[in-house]
């Protein structure tokens, strides 16, 4: 291929959250040009949130994204407490990890059914596949749906959350609600295992790729971990979260309104291959199996993969979710009034959030003063973590696939991009602007 002259433009990626390009340029065999470059407008949100009252941001920061809102929530809580010295209950922190599931399998479940599916089955959305194949579809949606009525349940509404709040949830699920859930839970797992199945049938689809890169995502020596832990990275082992700003060091390149990351490297990944990858032992037994089935094991290093990392960390997702309703049930659900109001002592302080969210871990970094007023913010996003690791792959990749036709070469890189399940528009969040 010494003499392939090749130019791929792809405005906009598809089957992506927000808008990203794709600009591949080789002269004579050699890659001038390979860039991922978002062109978003960025969105503010730590402006925004500047001034406002303690009881306010995270209703705020939910809307820094649809899917991930409950994430957002949970990071921007999470920042607050830990500035105001503020504690939840065992049975809210178990709650809260439930909400967390719901969202994680929600998401997952549509990027894996409407998003990557179409690829593996080679056309160019789901409604082909809805003719092809309408007893997946349906499986699909009704995993998709049980997840969208469990964060209803537990936060109020399925986007958006209503009832967590700083220092716990301002309403809760009865015991007889939670039992009701947890069979459907139960219920579900065979149309997983069906998901599960359709997947590995197609996953020589999935291309064979590797790129070493350093994995970073939160870890816990007990649990899998999603809402809690430490720092992990696959490269320097663990750190408090309050060291968040020496793992993510943001910077930016000049094709892109987006920030990027890295730590040990030139870039690293999050998400769910970043999760497994720290936390595979700590898989529940069919999620381990599920991994299995695929020969997924730590440490991982081919980015398609976590496409496979998403279906397992579904099935883990169900399976620790009906034994937290078996613990709280076990316990016995302590209920509260509707519009509870934890009494809370505000301060003045800084505190960190971090939260594993769909695309990775998400930080949120608040600081009050003594009036509970925010001064100051900062919100780290996922995807803007992986822009730069995206953009590397894609370097790595051309070479390797340059002997194909320019349409296969244009799907394996679109491929690529959804692999990571970007959700571009929450990553164009900021930028500081200097007026001369």
């Amino acid at each position: 291929m010494k003499e392939r002259n090749l130019d791929i433009n792809v405005h906009h990626v598809t089957r992506v959250e927000g808008h990203g390009n794709i600009y591949v340029n080789v002269r004579k065999g050699t890659i001038e040009k390979c860039e991922w470059n978002i062109s978003e407008a960025p969105r503010f949100f730590e402006a925004m949130v500047v001034g406002r009252n303690w009881r306010e941001l995270h209703h705020i920061t939910s809307r820094i994204c649809g899917i991930c809102s409950i994430g957002h929530t949970l990071a921007s809580l999470r920042a607050t407490e830990a500035a105001m010295g503020i504690t939840i209950s065992e049975q809210d922190l178990k709650l809260r990890k439930l909400a967390l599931h719901a969202e994680n399998m929600q998401s997952h479940v549509l990027h894996l059914g409407f998003l990557v599916l179409p690829d593996l089955l080679g056309v160019g959305s789901v409604i082909p596949v809805a003719s092809s194949n309408p007893e997946e579809v349906k499986t699909v949606l009704r995993v998709h749906r049980l997840a969208n009525e469990m964060s209803n349940l537990l936060c109020g509404r399925t986007t958006h959350p209503q009832r967590l709040i700083p220092g716990g949830f301002s309403k809760i699920p009865s015991m007889k609600e939670l039992a009701e859930l947890r069979e459907r839970l139960q219920a579900s797992v065979p149309d997983l295992l069906k998901v599960a199945e359709l997947f590995k049938s197609l996953a020589s689809k999935l291309p064979d790729f590797t790129r070493e890169t350093e994995f970073i995502g939160l870890t816990k020596p007990d649990e899998y971990a999603f809402y809690d832990g430490n720092l992990g990275s696959t490269d320097t082992g663990t750190a408090p979260v309050t060291e968040y700003l020496s793992f993510t060091n943001e910077y930016i390149v000049p094709w892109s309104t987006a920030k990027r990351a890295k730590h040990t490297r030139d870039s690293y990944m999050v998400g769910a291959l970043a999760r497994l990858n720290l936390n595979y032992d700590k898989l529940s037994p069919l999620a381990k199996k599920t991994a299995e089935l695929f020969g997924l094991k730590p440490v991982c290093h081919n980015p398609f993969m976590n496409n496979i990392a998403q279906l397992v960390e579904v099935v883990h997702n169900v399976e620790d979710s009906i034994r937290l309703i078996d613990e709280l049930e076990a316990t016995g659900l302590q209920q509260q009034p509707d519009y509870n109001n934890p009494p809370i002592k505000v301060k003045a302080g800084r505190g960190i959030g971090a939260v594993e969210v769909p695309r990775g871990i998400l930080f949120h970094d608040y600081t009050y003063n003594e009036k509970g007023i925010c001064t100051k913010a900062n919100c780290v996003i996922p995807t803007n973590q992986n822009h730069g690791n995206i953009e590397l792959d894609m370097k790595a990749l051309v070479p390797k696939i340059l002997d194909k036709k320019e349409k296969e070469i244009e799907l394996s890189l679109e491929m690529l991009v959804r692999a990571y399940d970007p959700c571009i528009s929450c990553s164009t969040h900021y930028v500081k602007v200097n007026f001369v």
